[in-house]
């Protein structure tokens, strides 16, 4: 396991000993051990452990040596396991509901006997839990809240999730010897950020073989059709998976039409009806005549050929719309003018600036995040951690922030890596507008990330001044995640997006697109006329560790299905390009 993994099941453990009402100081000691784990580089943990030189680690006692020892060679903990074992799954299942923490489970399962969700609801409607020390009326009235959004929500699934999912099942049944094509479709192939169900499309003339293959994939936890051409089955995390097999004359009709969306496909088969054609996901075809659609394109007489969806465009008189587009939002229009603009895509990023180590929330050090920097080819990497009135991110003090200053200038100068880092900041838009940090501390930095972390509550005019008196400080250069959304988590709080941009474009500041899957912000729908109207953006993984770099993937998604294309991104700059425009924060 690595040292992540391992903290992951450090601070799960002080999870369910809270649950079980443990004591306090052993609750906080595995707590506190999983963030020194994070602060030791992998290979230097591998080297204390080798060494029987961990125990000596500040932080660390006897008792955490022998669980992360065991963890770091087996990968497994028995301890763990029966600790597991020993508490009952609706409580484990209560802490997804926001607000809810082990302390407050604890009471609710102790004073008024709640176990599930259900019996949650129910103490809730009753006014049980209202009634309860340390809860109240708008306590009950937010978990209420928190069941009916996780009921909501949960039809739905993040982009990343189901295409973790999907690209294996692609890959192998690509390497079936009976497919001739397979492809994802569906609002994951369009980049949606979330995603309802995952559907594939392959050209196969045998049908059993490969049915027989995707109802037995790992991970299915049930079969729930199975047809003459059609399976469809159900995954643990309740994400249903559908497959369609087709000939392979109708292989680009079919993916066309499973991509969607909706109102693409309507406008595309009104097209196609005003040239006397009928468009589905058997073919194109003569719109009058005897037969059903699937008939006539059974029909080589008939139906139009295309080897690919670039060719159904073309019989319809449009050049190729990309999936990310094909939203029913002009993607058509703007298709029959001209040929559509060349999207950004993931290779022409050059480097990232919103990032964190652990010298605030995040769970790996400045070495090691530059390490993976350098490994994913970018030129430059920006750490943006935390100013300090995020106090539940460990958020940097003056001291802290000038300290990490000298060690990026150091870690420059050393030649180490060949990736760049910049030295910058999330600092916090207070609640009245004004920024974590004095000017003179911020003027020392390359660049700095204004962003909102409290305040939430704020109506629509007070947040929106708030957000428009930090973008004119002139020493903000980029503003993160704009509505602070969360998806599938938290709906984002009231802001007028359009006052925002507004106030960006006059004031020369990037406005980011969050690539963190979860966040997705600033939302795709809003870049197309904001970046025709001279928006800059980014598009920055806010990663919290080396992995969530790769995250950016999920940004370059929903920057595509926003128009965006290379030019309009500042970081698909070089690192002459984006220091010069440092230098002169971009005015």
């Amino acid at each position: 396991m690595t040292k992540n993994e391992i903290a992951d099941v450090l601070n799960e453990i002080g999870v369910l000993m809270e649950l079980k009402g443990e004591n306090p100081f052993k609750v906080r000691a595995y707590q506190n051990g999983a963030r020194v784990l994070e602060s030791i580089e992998d290979a230097e943990l591998g080297r204390l452990i080798e060494a029987d030189e961990l125990k000596g680690v500040k932080g660390i006692g006897e008792a955490l040596v022998q669980k992360i020892t065991e963890l770091h060679t087996t990968g497994r903990l028995e301890f763990f396991e029966k600790l597991k074992a020993s508490i009952a799954p609706g409580l484990v299942e209560l802490l997804q509901i926001p607000g809810l923490g082990p302390k407050k489970i604890k009471a609710l399962n102790e004073k008024l006997g709640v176990d599930s969700i259900a019996s949650l609801v129910a103490a809730c409607t009753d006014g049980r839990v209202a009634e309860l020390a340390g809860f109240g009326e708008k306590t009950q009235a937010k978990i209420l809240e928190g069941v009916k959004n996780r009921e909501a929500y949960g039809r739905r699934h993040l982009w990343w999730d189901a295409a973790e999912i999907a690209v294996p099942i692609v890959a192998g049944l690509r390497g079936l010897p009976q497919v001739e094509r397979a492809e994802a479709a569906g609002s994951l192939r369009r980049g949606l950020e979330t995603v309802g169900d995952l559907d594939f499309i392959v050209a196969a003339k045998e049908i059993a073989p490969v049915t027989a293959w995707f109802t037995a994939m790992p991970g299915v936890k049930e079969v729930t059709a199975l047809g003459e051409t059609k399976a469809s089955v159900r995954f643990e995390s309740g994400l249903q998976a559908d497959l369609r097999i087709v000939p392979a004359e109708q292989f680009a009709f079919a993916l066309h039409h499973f991509t969607g969306s909706k109102d693409h496909n309507v406008q595309l088969r009104q097209r196609a009806l005003a040239r006397g054609l009928s468009l589905s996901e058997w073919g194109l075809v003569p719109a009058e005549g005897e037969g059903t659609a699937k008939e006539k394109a059974e029909n080589p007489a008939l139906r139009t050929n295309a080897a690919d969806e670039a060719g159904i465009f073309a019989a319809l008189g449009l050049n190729f719309i990309p999936p990310e587009l094909r939203e029913g939002l002009g993607e058509i229009e703007a298709a029959e003018r001209g040929p559509l603009p060349k999207l950004v895509e993931a290779r022409d990023l050059r480097g990232v600036f919103h990032n964190h180590t652990t010298e605030s929330d995040g769970r790996n050090t400045l070495a090691e995040m530059t390490a993976a920097a350098e490994a994913l080819g970018w030129d430059y990497l920006g750490i943006a951690d935390h100013s300090k009135s995020s106090v539940q991110a460990r958020g940097l003090t003056e001291e802290r922030l000038r300290a990490q200053v000298a060690e990026i200038q150091a870690l420059n100068k050393s030649g180490r890596f060949k990736t760049h880092v910049f030295t910058g900041t999330e600092c916090d838009i207070l609640p009245d507008g004004r920024l974590d940090y004095d000017d003179a501390l911020l003027a020392e930095l390359d660049y700095v990330v204004v962003s909102v972390h409290s305040a939430f509550s704020q109506d629509e005019a007070t947040m929106t001044a708030r957000i428009i008196r930090a973008i004119e400080h002139p020493c903000a250069t980029m503003l993160g995640h704009l509505t602070g959304r969360l998806l599938l988590r938290r709906e984002s709080y009231q802001v007028n997006v359009g006052k925002i941009v507004d106030a960006a474009i006059a004031n020369r500041v990037v406005i980011e697109l969050n690539a963190s899957p979860w966040r997705l912000d600033l939302d795709w729908r809003h870049w197309r006329l904001a970046a025709e109207r001279g928006l800059v953006c980014a598009i920055n993984p806010d990663a919290h560790e080396t992995s969530g770099l790769e995250h950016v993937r999920a940004g370059v998604n929903a920057a595509r299905k926003g128009w965006l294309t290379k030019e309009q991104i500042l970081n698909t700059r070089s690192l002459a390009d984006v220091k010069a425009w440092m230098a002169g924060r971009g005015r």
